[in-house]
Order: structure tokens, then C-alpha cells, then sequence
């Protein structure tokens, strides 16, 4: 059994050598001129180390790994009244699917589809102006990582306002039930920026340990909201290939379409891997597959394991 460490440097020295590493977000002007050989993975531990490998100190955009931070911003804000407005259940459908939000009356499946995050900013975003809110997203995530250097792209948040038309359809059709209060255009514009938070896999890890409840990690949150906010991540953090995820891996995870993906193991560390080749499911390829291989190497898993690891 190898250590962390030892795994890591395994896992990145196969990745590089891959040749079919999925597709870049082309949809995004701006994603789709990343690099596809790209690779990172870091492990952040309760006791403040970071082991890394790869490229773990390069900034990628966390897309939609960010509706993990503004989640619990809504639920420290406004507790179980955001229930009221976005369900918890799997999707089954895309990403950016527009045909349960129909069926549904425009009540969102659950907070991470980006219908759900679109109603979840525009609920924090009450009352206030989207300078104001992503000043507060970002004083999140750097309190939860530590470290005051990580900025919003805004090449890519540009990038995606100019193409994001589904998502104004999404942020549209929710109006149209009442779901949606501030006008959709604001609402879009603090999402969009959110969603162009840059962070390297040694940053994302970091800020992730608050989902850990370790102890000595930062306390975020309460634990019955963590512990939430990580039952959401298992069940509905992949879109449509969740349970695929949950079976493989076993951890609570959240993706974005930026090739990120961060992962929980409770009690123990937070992973965060980047490979900006995504599958059909919008997932990162490789990502998934490096995040699936380190937790069997080290026997993680909510379900439980045949075996510990050595954490050095």
C-alpha cells in the first residue's frame, strides 16, 4: 500500500503519458484554449500539510465548484428556507437541462445543476448589489484556503456572459414561476463571476477542509449543515453521472466544467484534482479517474475500506 505521496507521484506520472484525456469546455470561449495535457492533484491534511503532484500550483476556473461555497453561504444566511426554492434530489438530466425545470414548475432538482446555483446566488444576492456578493464569495473561499491570493477571471466571466443563453433561459423560465427575485441579468452576472473564480488544486484543497470537520480545520459551518452540504456533493455533484461517481470513488465530490473536481473524505483530507478533458457528462476524464485510484490506494471511502493508509 503506498503512502499519499508515493500514490500521487504514480497517478500524475500516468496521466501524463494519456493520450485520450476527453474534451476542453469549448462552449466557453475561454476554456476551450486551456491546455488538455494539463494535470495537478493535491491532498490537503487537518494537520496543514499539502501534498501535491503535477501541475497543483497552476490557477484553472473552478466553474462549478464554486456552488459548493456559495451553498453554504446560503445555508449559514438563511438555513432551511433555501429548501423552499431548490429541491435536493438527483437530476438524471444535463447539467443545463431546462426540461425538468418545466416539469417541476421552476423549483431546481437540487443546488448544484445550474438551475439550483442560479437560484441559490439569486438568494443570497438579495439586497445587495453583485460587486457587494462576490466581494463575500471570495472573502469565503480565501478565509476557508487560507490565502488572500485567489481572484476572479474576468476574461472568463466575459467569456461566458457573451454565450451563456441557456443559462439566461434557466435564470428566465424561473422568473416566470416567481422563482427567481432579483432581474435575471443581475442574478447571471454575479453567477457568471463566481463561476470564474480561479484556484490551483493545492488552493482548492485547502478550502475545502472545512467540509473535512477535522479537527483543527476551519469552522465554516455548523456540522449538521457540512454534514448537508456533503450528502448533496455524493448525490448530486457529477449531474447525471453522480451515482457513477458515488460507486467508483465513494466520496462526496463536486465538478466543474473548468476540469476541476473537488473531494471529500470526511474527518481525513480534502483532494482536489485538474484535468481540463471532460466525458460526456461534462466531468473532468482523467480527474475522475486519478480521484477514484488515490482513494482505492488509500481505502477511502463513506462506505467503508478494507484498509488505512499511512498519512506521511
Amino acid at each position: 500500500m503506498p503512502d499519499i505521496q508515493d500514490s500521487l507521484d504514480r497517478i500524475a506520472a500516468d496521466m501524463a503519458g494519456r493520450m485520450d484525456r476527453g474534451e476542453v469546455a469549448h462552449y466557453i470561449p475561454e476554456l476551450a484554449r486551456v491546455d488538455p495535457a494539463r494535470f495537478g492533484i493535491a491532498v490537503a491534511l487537518p494537520d496543514d500539510r499539502v501534498l501535491s503532484a503535477g501541475d497543483s500550483t497552476l490557477p484553472f476556473s473552478i466553474q462549478s465548484i464554486s456552488k459548493v461555497f456559495t451553498l453554504s453561504i446560503a445555508l449559514g444566511r438563511l438555513g432551511d428556507q433555501l429548501w423552499s426554492r431548490v429541491g435536493r434530489e438527483p437530476s438524471g438530466q444535463a447539467f443545463n437541462s431546462i426540461l425538468q425545470l418545466e416539469h417541476e414548475k421552476g423549483r431546481p432538482r437540487n443546488p448544484f445543476i445550474n438551475a439550483g446555483a442560479i437560484a441559490v446566488t439569486d438568494a443570497i444576492l438579495a439586497g445587495h448589489q453583485p460587486k457587494e456578493l462576490l466581494g463575500e464569495i471570495l472573502r469565503f473561499v480565501r478565509a476557508a484556503a487560507g490565502d488572500d491570493d485567489i481572484h476572479i477571471n474576468h476574461a472568463v466571466a466575459r467569456s461566458e456572459t457573451a454565450t451563456g443563453h441557456r443559462n439566461l433561459a434557466l435564470a428566465s423560465f424561473m422568473k416566470s414561476y416567481g422563482n427567481l427575485i432579483n432581474p435575471p441579468e443581475l442574478t447571471l452576472g454575479a453567477y457568471f463571476h463566481q463561476c470564474a473564480i480561479e484556484m490551483s488544486c493545492q488552493q482548492l484543497a485547502r478550502a475545502g477542509l472545512y467540509l473535512t470537520s477535522a479537527a483543527g480545520t476551519p469552522r465554516m459551518l455548523g456540522p449538521d449543515r457540512v454534514r448537508r452540504i456533503n450528502a448533496i456533493m455524493m448525490t448530486c455533484g457529477h449531474y447525471d453521472a453522480s451515482g457513477d461517481f458515488a460507486f467508483r470513488v465513494g466520496l462526496p465530490g463536486k465538478s466543474g466544467v473548468g476540469g476541476g473536481i473537488l473531494c471529500i473524505v470526511p474527518g481525513k483530507a480534502s483532494v482536489a484534482v485538474w484535468s481540463p478533458g471532460l466525458n460526456k457528462q461534462g466531468n473532468s476524464q482523467l480527474g475522475t479517474e486519478a480521484i477514484e485510484r488515490l482513494a482505492s490506494d488509500m481505502g477511502w471511502s463513506v462506505f467503508g475500506a478494507s484498509h488505512t493508509a499511512n498519512p506521511d
